[in-house]
């Protein structure tokens, strides 16, 4: 699988380290995030392949906050990190069993997950961002919850994280409808 990699710039780089001229060619890559990786970097993603923001209709909301927001130090001192994860769930037995593969964001808080819905976008754009484990639910058995190593595609991270923030309302534009 190719692979491809965002940079705390913004910049994705293809295997050979050379900066991606073609995103669209590159959403079925696997993406990883450099060390020093930010919500921010995943913003200035978006600012330099405009393309991309045409993926959700949610970008124009999450990019006119982003730039609203201070350019540093946007971070929440209780929280270690933002966390995406995969999750792959068996429901619906007995019944009409279905299995249902959906992306959650999270802040971490110590060893806690919380739903970044608690933490305003300026808060949290400055925090490091990671990759989790893909978590594998068995007909809502929330006790033996499996965790495996996972991909996550590139497409999957900017998807994923838009859909979270704005379902979640840190989008002042959700703000507003409370």
């Amino acid at each position: 699988m190719n692979t491809v990699t965002l940079t705390s710039r913004g910049t994705l780089l293809v295997e050979d380290g050379a900066p991606a001229d073609r995103p669209l060619m590159c959403l079925s890559a696997r993406v990883r995030l450099a060390e020093d990786c930010t919500l921010r970097s995943y913003f200035r993603m978006i600012e330099t392949y405009p393309l991309l923001s045409e993926l959700s209709p949610f970008f124009e909301a999450a990019m006119e906050q982003y730039r609203q927001s201070p350019s540093s130090g946007c971070t929440e001192a209780s929280l270690r990190q933002l966390l995406l994860t995969k999750t792959v769930e068996m429901i619906g037995f007995p019944g009409k069993p279905r299995i249902e593969i959906y992306h959650s964001l999270y802040s971490v808080q110590g060893k806690e997950l919380l739903e970044v819905k608690e933490f305003p976008l300026e808060t949290i754009l400055d925090m490091p961002l990671k990759l989790g484990k893909l978590k594998h639910i068995v007909f809502g058995d929330k006790v033996d919850v499996f965790e495996f190593d996972t991909v996550f595609t590139l497409f999957e991270v900017i998807d994923a994280i838009v859909w979270e923030l704005s379902f979640h309302g840190t989008f002042l534009a959700c703000e507003m409808r409370r």
